[in-house]
């Protein structure tokens, strides 16, 4: 793995236009679950499977049910930015990463300082009133009783893309951009099967196309570099003056 690394150094070290595409495999190392991995969130504690209970239509017919599965497996707000996060951060701020785009809701890109963060699926850490659009920070759903309620009455709906919600437009398009853009193309910590958000890889017309994934992907066969790995401990070991 170390000349796969020295390799992935010198790439973006040469590289002033680098953009990240990540999963959530990034913030599994941060102690945030994931769907599909063995620890991910399927268990017998609930009557439906995740994908089921965070869909818009269970969020409007059970919204009671839907609350108590997502501020128990979905609002981790203990967590903090692992070495992808805080590696990424530094190399935007060194001027070799341009864009980071994410499929994870949780915010840790920001928190660790990432500036030009593309949430594809939104953000916890943003709530709104459906009735009046009074926001609510992450802290006031994860304490609220039952269905967290907006001081007008009104229910509170995370600012996250649920099963059956289109993306937003102008997010996608903005990273379809970045990505058409790039020199060095990074995908880490996804296995590329939600869509359309695993379609964006399609932009791409780089010269180096780089894959960080604990498993195979759809993507690797296309690959100029496949490393797999965790992603924290890859980027941990590079080292860009």
């Amino acid at each position: 793995m170390q000349d796969k690394s020295e390799t992935l150094q010198k790439w973006i070290a040469e590289s002033n236009n680098v953009v990240f595409f990540g999963g959530a495999g990034v913030s599994t190392e941060s102690g945030i679950p994931d769907f599909r991995s063995v620890d991910g969130l399927y268990n017998q504690e609930y009557d439906y499977p995740p994908e089921t209970i965070i869909s818009h239509t269970f969020f409007l017919n059970r919204t009671e049910e839907f609350y108590r599965f997502y501020k128990k497996k979905m609002l981790v707000l203990d967590a903090k930015p692992n070495m992808a996060h805080i590696r990424l951060a530094e190399w935007e701020k060194s001027g070799h990463v341009r864009a980071v785009i994410t499929q994870n809701i949780d915010g840790l890109h920001q928190m660790a300082g990432s500036k030009e963060v593309l949430e594809l699926h939104g953000s916890v850490h943003r709530n709104y009133c459906q009735k009046c659009r009074k926001f609510y920070d992450a802290e006031y759903i994860k304490a609220a009783e039952g269905i967290p309620r907006c001081s007008c009455g009104g229910i509170i709906k995370p600012d996250v893309v649920l099963y059956e919600e289109g993306l937003d437009n102008d997010i996608m398009m903005k990273s379809i951009r970045h990505i058409a853009s790039a020199d060095v193309l990074i995908i880490g910590g996804t296995s590329l099967v939600v869509y359309p958000a695993a379609g964006l890889i399609d932009y791409f017309r780089g010269s180096k196309l780089v894959v960080i994934n604990r498993s195979t992907t759809s993507r690797d066969k296309n690959a100029d570099l496949v490393i797999d790995d965790s992603i924290g401990k890859v980027f941990e070991s590079i080292h860009i003056d």
